[in-house]
């Protein structure tokens, strides 16, 4: 597929420069960069998602510890 990417005057120097130190076409580096940015946006959701996760296992537990107390004190009363 062909893309056109209009690019400011600074956008085009940085990809010139990071084409030149990595060898590679622009084409390539813009490829790795849309790569890279959906790489980062999926490990964010997983970030949120193992702490949403682990939020609700230490609820969890605290509830469970709550429970574990009523039952032991209406066994021994």
């Amino acid at each position: 597929m062909i893309a056109t990417v209009n690019l400011d005057n600074e956008l085009e120097i940085i990809l010139d420069n990071l084409a030149k130190k990595f060898e590679k076409k622009r084409d390539e580096i813009i490829s790795e960069a849309i790569k890279f940015y959906a790489k980062s946006i999926d490990n964010r959701k997983k970030q949120r998602l193992h702490k949403a996760i682990a939020k609700t296992s230490q609820s969890d537990y605290n509830e469970y510890k709550i429970l574990e107390e009523i039952l032991d004190d209406s066994f021994k009363g």
